[in-house]
């Protein structure tokens, strides 16, 4: 045996390993890990919309991740697809029926209600950015646990705010260049349902044989959820369907006309789609959806690549104005919208758009030995309070495996500290760009830094 390992180079401890390893554990299905690699566009995204949030006034507010089972039924619908079929329900151990919570404009009314928020000035405005989980089928830009960014505003039934949901998420999407249309329609108030459900119902009869199972149940249940079907049989037969648009009541019909006013105002790409409704019962009036246009292009290699649009959302929402009253609130309108934060995240690297902005130091601290391991310890804390971009590898010992993290980070600057500067009280500063090195008083070395950085700062501007 000893022979063979002498010829064929075998380490011993390969003999020693277990004669079967475990399976990995992995992921679970509809589920992602978000990389390191993944969060500069994460970031860029919650940048722009922290930054509408901010410009809009809307505050932040996050809400616990598991709430009532009651809360979604009774907003969302039994007959919705959330209810009846995606949500993460279970029963606690004290026995209570809860929801891991799938979507957040119901969690933010409860808590509108619940903390006594009408009695603030309104309207109340908050946004968030939260994950949530949707028990879906997995396909591409959809998972079971997404994030959504969102904004709500309650106590005020203007239709300016409809504009302003419409606004904030065009602009966000335009600041990260993604060619996008809002796609509106209105749902109207009670008396225009009431007369639209009639005609509704009386067309669909004619079709309901040829309806899939769940869109029969759907006739059964709430008529205007059929509208919603992802069926192919089913959208060709409510293509044809009477649009609601056409038995608006007078007060509807004036809130949709000011929204579309505001809107052509302002120059915001808009498409009027009458077969719109979104797929929740708390919807009233104002209905939209961001939908991205097509593109085609040719990328860096030379390869034609196109990104259909008008198939996929990247979010959208409504005006809600009896959802307070559902969770027991007095009667409030409301209205919100959220963004797909991975469906945009999926966007931007299809189209190659956004160029996203990563951390890059200016500055590398390098040491020889563990004395010098320590003052640069402290010098590195001292240089990240001055606002500082450095960088630094105190794991490692060598000097040479510490440069090449330097270099492949490409600062600017390495900061060396040895034996014989410790002596001499000095540290080295080296220009790696030029390869000039410079010894100065260690005393000295945040100031000198600082002054290096501040000159390069200026002639970036």
């Amino acid at each position: 045996m000893s022979a063979l390992l002498a010829i064929y180079k075998i380490p011993t401890y390969i003999l020693d390993m277990p004669k079967t390893l475990k399976k990995p554990i992995q992921t679970v299905r509809g589920m992602r890990d978000m990389l390191p690699v993944d969060m500069p566009m994460f970031e860029l995204i919650e940048n722009e919309i922290r930054k509408a949030a901010r410009d809009y006034s809307y505050g932040r507010l996050i809400t616990p991740i598991l709430e009532e089972y009651a809360l979604f039924k009774r907003t969302a619908g039994e007959a919705s697809d959330l209810v009846s079929k995606e949500m993460y329900t279970f029963e606690d151990r004290g026995g209570d029926k809860v929801v891991i919570r799938p979507e957040l404009t119901a969690p933010a009314a409860r808590a509108y209600v619940e903390h006594g928020l009408v009695n603030l000035p309104q309207p109340v405005k908050i946004w968030y950015l939260e994950p949530m989980l949707r028990y879906d089928r997995p396909q591409a830009g959809r998972y079971r646990q997404f994030f959504q960014g969102g904004f709500e505003s309650f106590g005020d039934a203007s239709p300016v705010l409809d504009a302003e949901m419409c606004i904030i998420g065009i602009r966000i999407l335009q600041s990260l260049k993604i060619p996008v249309k809002v796609h509106i329609n209105s749902l109207g108030d009670n008396e225009s349902r009431t007369a639209y459900k009639k005609v509704l119902v009386a067309y669909l009869k004619q079709f309901v044989k040829k309806l899939p199972e769940d869109d029969q149940r759907r006739f059964t249940e709430n008529p205007l959820r059929v509208l919603d079907s992802k069926e192919k049989v089913t959208k060709e037969i409510i293509a044809d369907a009477p649009k609601i648009t056409d038995y608006l009541s007078e007060n509807a019909k004036e809130h949709f006309l000011k929204l579309i006013d505001y809107l052509e105002d302002l120059d915001i790409p808009y498409v009027l789609n009458p077969l719109l409704v979104r797929g929740l019962d708390y919807y009233t009036g104002t209905v939209f959806e961001f939908i991205p246009d097509s593109a085609e292009f040719i990328t860096s290699e030379g390869k034609k690549r196109e990104i259909p649009g008008g198939l996929l959302s990247l979010g959208g929402g409504g005006r809600y104005d009896k959802l307070i009253e559902e969770v027991g609130g007095k009667p409030t309108p409301a209205i919100g919208m959220a963004l797909g934060i991975e469906r945009i995240m999926n966007q931007i690297r299809e189209r190659g758009l956004a160029s996203v902005p990563t951390y890059k130091p200016q500055i590398f601290l390098g040491h020889i030995g563990d004395d010098a391991r320590k003052k640069m310890m402290n010098l590195f804390d001292m240089l990240r309070s001055q606002g500082a971009r450095v960088a630094q590898a105190f794991s490692k010992e060598g000097i040479k495996a510490q440069l090449e993290v330097a270099h492949r980070l490409g600062v600017r600057y390495s900061v060396i500290l040895g034996q014989k500067e410790i002596v001499d009280k000095t540290i080295l500063i080296r220009d790696m760009e030029s390869g000039i090195q410079e010894t100065i008083d260690f005393k000295k070395a945040v100031s000198e830094i600082m002054k290096r950085l501040s000159k390069i700062n200026e002639n970036l501007l």
